[in-house]
């Protein structure tokens, strides 16, 4: 029977093995000669034979053989280290970490060198199996228990793993334990800075990331471009956006090289703050310095100019792109479709969706369910209908998301028999419903005085066991109120506590119109009073415009403008509907009537003083469409509040120099 004759064959065997894809090394079969048994290699031409039977693995017969220096099987064989590192990556890679402490075992027992770069592969192996404190204990044993010295390799590894589970706060507290310890004396490098920046950013921390910033140089590490990037990053997201500024400006002083990338986290910022102005100058840098924008940049300046509704703009901007050769991808033409959709010029979008089309691609699932809800929402619902047929001509199957933009427009006209439908079909085709598509579907069956069916929807909800959240219990809520039906809306109500499911501001506004509805207002404003107390659900003009009706409809007027103060307090502002309310209130139901021009210019002078520019110039307009002329001071103190100085005096100099000329 023959024999492997020396090391270098079986090594060579065995890296055949693994580099062939063969099954587990917990299945190889022994490497004995059998002549029914051959291995199918690319290209062979000869036929396939069944596998063979079940066999012990290589590992454990290396083993067990390699002290028999007489055994007839394996002859003078010997597993050297590299064989014990090849196993090491086998395992590894498949995750088989119980045959991976066997092989590091018998290491031990035979007194192995363990390196580094075999601990590093185990530690990459524990972060992709999710099992970060696996690999931090291992790093804890490689000296005592391995007599392998680490190093910051090892220690970045760690951090790394631990970064990428999401673990921010583990990450700082392990780095801190292995940099106090002075029997490791690992000296951080670049990386781990970057890394313990990262997560400081992560949790906010950015004084503490700038602090760990500021220490890099003494401990012998320049920053690189990457430090910079997630410095900034973070310092934009707690909107310290100057201080990022300031620190592009000390990058370049300090030699280092700006990139793309840390461009593009000013631009992004820049962008969803509006300042387009401070922008431009910071892309024009950027072309100065021989970054050339990529997609990112792209997308960022198309999303500001959107959020600034300047999407003429924004278009010209896509051409640009275009013919500087960089690719729009689905970001950059979902950014710019929804930029028209939520402008109201949804039309616009569909032109953007052919032109994405002409280029050679293809509208998402977003994209879809964005133009369809936008076009129902502008009552073109012929042409949202028009869309969806078009799309499932081209071919592109609807999902979840798209069905519920769909159902939910369907709603919008008045058409829930029709929505429903769809849901079956919807169902039909494999897609679930998710809690929006039923809330759209409950709202539509509300709308129409339909309760009746609402409810059966809400019930169907349940059996598919679909999440009630607080949106879909609010839509319940206020239906039920609207409907009259204050016991059942109560019910769900308390349902709704009983479950820990948050109160929002709709929940409490629906629930203080069925009791204002039912004449108990007290009860009504006991939980306007619970939301006070509330940060997360302070009361809007919605809830402040029921209880205002409510109070009125009593002539309890003198308790309405209590409330009203509160609102002014709380920094809300009033709209045309409360401007109305207290209107029609002062001329029906106080004796001698009165026109409510005294009232609402004393409103007008109470928000000017709250600096509250928008609310008033809203109070002034109601006042103008009623013939209700303000008080001289009053409009002198508006005009000047709402125009700033600069623009007034430029303004005067120019009609004065057209007048003289």
């Amino acid at each position: 029977m023959p024999c492997f004759a020396n090391v270098k064959v079986l090594k060579t065997c065995l890296r055949t093995y693994l580099k062939l894809g063969f099954p587990s090394m917990q299945t190889l079969p022994s490497c004995s000669y059998s002549s029914t048994w051959k291995p199918h290699l690319p290209g062979a031409t000869h036929e396939p034979q069944p596998p063979p039977s079940p066999s012990p693995p290589v590992s454990v017969d290396i083993f067990t053989s390699g002290t028999n220096r007489g055994s007839r099987k394996w002859g003078s064989y010997s597993p050297g280290d590299l064989t014990f590192y090849s196993l090491i990556e086998n395992y590894a890679s498949s995750f088989d970490f119980v045959s991976l402490e066997k092989v590091l075992d018998q290491m031990k027992r035979e007194k192995r060198v363990f390196i580094e770069k075999n601990f590093i592969v185990m530690f990459k192996a524990y972060g992709k199996a999710h099992l970060p404190e696996k690999a931090v204990d291992l790093f804890r044993r490689m000296e005592v228990e391995f007599q392998c010295k680490k190093t910051v390799k090892s220690l970045n590894s760690v951090l790394n793993v631990i970064i990428q589970e999401g673990l921010f706060n583990r990450a700082l507290e392990f780095y801190s334990d292995v940099d106090a310890s002075t029997s490791l004396n690992i000296q951080p490098n670049v990386l781990t800075f970057n890394l313990i920046i990262k997560a400081l950013c992560k949790l906010g921390l950015v004084d503490k990331a700038i602090e760990s910033f500021r220490e890099m140089p003494p401990r012998g590490c320049a920053p690189d471009t990457y430090t910079y990037s997630t410095l900034m990053d973070g310092l934009c997201k707690e909107g310290r956006i100057d201080e990022a500024v300031l620190l592009l400006d000390e990058m370049q002083i300090e030699g280092t090289f700006p990139t793309p990338a840390v461009f593009n986290v000013l631009i992004n910022a820049l962008c969803k703050k509006g300042d387009l102005e401070r922008t431009s100058k910071l892309v024009d840098n950027m072309f100065l310095k021989g970054c050339v924008p990529n997609e990112m940049t792209y997308n960022a300046l198309v999303h500001g100019l959107c959020l600034k509704g300047k999407l003429n703009k924004a278009v010209d901007l896509l051409n640009q792109m275009v013919s500087n050769k960089c690719v729009p991808n689905d970001v950059t033409y979902g950014t710019l479709i929804n930029g028209f959709v939520k402008n109201g010029r949804t039309i616009d979008g569909v032109c953007v969706l052919l032109s994405l089309e002409e280029r050679g691609h293809r509208g998402n699932e977003h994209i879809y369910s964005s133009l369809i809800s936008g076009l129902f929402k502008e009552g073109k619902s012929e042409e949202a209908m028009r869309l969806w047929k078009e799309m499932v001509e081209k071919g592109c199957q609807p999902n979840t998301i798209v069905y519920s933009a769909l159902i939910d427009g369907l709603c919008r006209v008045g058409k829930p028999d029709e929505a429903r439908k769809l849901l079956v079909e919807m169902k039909n085709k494999g897609y679930l419903p998710n809690s929006f598509t039923y809330s759209s579907l409950m709202k539509g069956f509300f709308n129409i005085g339909d309760s009746h069916n609402a409810i059966l929807v809400w019930k169907e909800m349940t059996a598919s066991n679909s999440n009630h959240n607080e949106v879909s219990y609010s839509i319940l809520i206020n239906g039920l109120c609207k409907d009259g039906k204050l016991v059942e809306a109560l019910m769900a109500w308390k349902q709704m506590l009983s479950r820990g499911i948050k109160l929002d501001v709709i929940a409490y506004s629906s629930m203080i119109h069925g009791f204002c509805n039912a004449q108990l207002v007290e009860q009504g404003l006991k939980l306007f009073h619970q939301m006070l107390c509330q940060p997360e659900t302070q009361p809007d003009v919605v809830t402040y415009n029921i209880l205002f009706h409510a109070l009125c409809m009593q002539n309890s007027i003198s308790r309405a403008i209590d409330v009203l103060n509160i609102m002014l307090d709380q920094g809300c502002d009033p709209d045309y509907i409360t401007c109305d309310i207290f209107l029609r209130a002062l001329r029906e139901r106080v004796n001698p009537p009165q026109d409510g021009a005294e009232f609402l210019d004393e409103l007008v002078v109470r928000l000017i003083k709250r600096q509250k520019v928008v609310g008033a110039s809203k109070t002034i307009e109601v006042m103008l469409q009623k013939f209700l002329l303000p008080k001289g001071s009053t409009w002198a103190t508006v005009v000047k509040h709402l125009c700033k100085p600069k623009k007034v005096r430029e303004t005067i100099r120019e009609c004065w120099s057209k007048l003289c000329h």
